[in-house]
């Protein structure tokens, strides 16, 4: 696997500061996020770790001709893990710090009938295969720069397991282009360990990923645990840069985005010590509503907030 980086990036980094790392190859995976999963490795909080991927395919798509009828549609979003965290607890909140991403030097884009936002057309099957040079991705002539994100993150859920193409609250299939190289994500701790798993990343995508692909690339992450004890977000929270998202999801799209208004709206009465009304109205001048993406079992929402108006212990609740 031939990879490569953007601005602070794995590959440039000294051979022995990795020698001394954790790495879980992309062999050890699940396809389900569950707490009845074996662990594949153990860290400790403050400890990083490096996690190589498969691509969202399962590496069966190296070339246009593929046949993509012949796809093992079983074999697909593989997730590298889980991973029990040390010290983290049911009920904790797990802080996943993503220090870094690195792609690989080409990636694969596909439309299949029957799927994506536009299912309802008739269309044919293709694929395209997209090389990656400088941080720039050429699709036709036409160059991307290359912004890697995690699609698939997440821990064990508390009841039954979950397919990893499905997003909820453990996580999942975010398909979120904010979780990204120097997103910090707050997970909701379900079981002892959280369970962790991580995969599916992309090269570029945009909000939404309409036609139920991005550039999906195989590639590393490198990442760091820690916890807030006792205390777990209801959905995912992810912070990046000057805001907090909240990522919700449901099979219908309206529910969601009411779903993460709500939480936005409670979390800003919180903060303020605000009546509803009042966080409501707020919430229409701060508060941004986009869409992950629309192509999954479950759709995706988030709820934007900026830090200035709210902390993060406002979008937790007591596990207690």
């Amino acid at each position: 696997m031939v990879l490569i980086g953007c601005a602070k990036d794995l590959s440039r980094r000294c051979d022995s500061f990795l020698e001394q790392m954790k790495i879980v190859p992309k062999d050890k995976g699940v396809y389900s996020f569950s707490r009845f999963h074996k662990p594949v490795e153990y860290v400790d909080l403050g400890e990083t770790i490096i996690l190589e991927t498969e691509d969202a395919v399962g590496g069966q798509v190296r070339s246009e001709g593929t046949p993509l009828e012949k796809i093992d549609w079983r074999s697909v979003n593989k997730a590298t893990g889980p991973i029990y965290i040390n010290g983290v607890e049911r009920g904790d909140t797990l802080i996943v710090d993503i220090l870094d991403i690195d792609v690989a030097s080409e990636g694969v884009i596909l439309v299949v009938p029957g799927a994506g936002a536009l299912a309802q057309r008739d269309f044919k099957p293709k694929a395209k295969i997209i090389k990656i040079k400088d941080c720039i991705a050429l699709f036709n002539d036409v160059p991307l720069i290359v912004r890697p994100m995690i699609g698939t993150i997440g821990v064990a859920p508390e009841g039954d397991d979950v397919p990893t193409g499905v997003p909820y609250k453990h996580g999942g299939n975010l398909d979120c282009v904010e979780v990204c190289r120097g997103a910090r994500l707050y997970l909701p701790v379900a079981v002892d360990g959280a369970l962790f798993a991580a995969g599916d990343l992309h090269a570029v995508q945009a909000d939404g990923e309409l036609c139920v692909s991005s550039i999906e690339v195989e590639g590393r992450i490198l990442l760091r645990f820690n916890a807030i004890k006792g205390m777990k977000p209801e959905w995912p929270i992810v912070e990046l840069g000057d805001h907090y998202s909240i990522l919700t999801a449901d099979e219908d799209m309206d529910r969601a985005v009411e779903i993460a208004t709500e939480y936005a709206v409670q979390a800003l009465m919180k903060s303020r010590k605000w009546s509803f009304e009042e966080a409501y109205m707020f919430g229409s001048l701060v508060v941004d509503i986009a869409v992950n993406q629309v192509v999954d079992p479950k759709k995706g929402v988030r709820a934007t907030i900026p830090k200035n108006f709210i902390s993060i212990h406002d979008l937790l609740n007591s596990s207690v």
